[in-house]
């Protein structure tokens, strides 16, 4: 194998390195914006779960009301 293509496998396996590196950084990135994109999501079904309780008890009182009134 002549100089030249030893020089160019090894600058395509360095290259290929440094891509497998920075697309490692990515993946961990984005499973760490994955996660907090999940918890977020937890907040707000949980913040909607309290918001519909509230007009479930609302819709309940007028019948309640109705009821005691008849």
């Amino acid at each position: 194998m002549s100089i030249e293509l030893f020089d160019q496998l090894e600058q395509k396996v360095s290259t290929a390195v440094d891509t497998i590196e920075m697309l490692r950084m990515e993946v961990e990135e984005l499973r760490q914006e994955n996660e907090q994109l999940k918890s977020e999501r937890t907040q707000w079904e949980s913040r909607l779960n309290g918001i519909l309780a509230r007009f479930q008890e609302f819709d309940a009182q007028p019948a309640q009301a109705e009821a005691t009134h008849s």
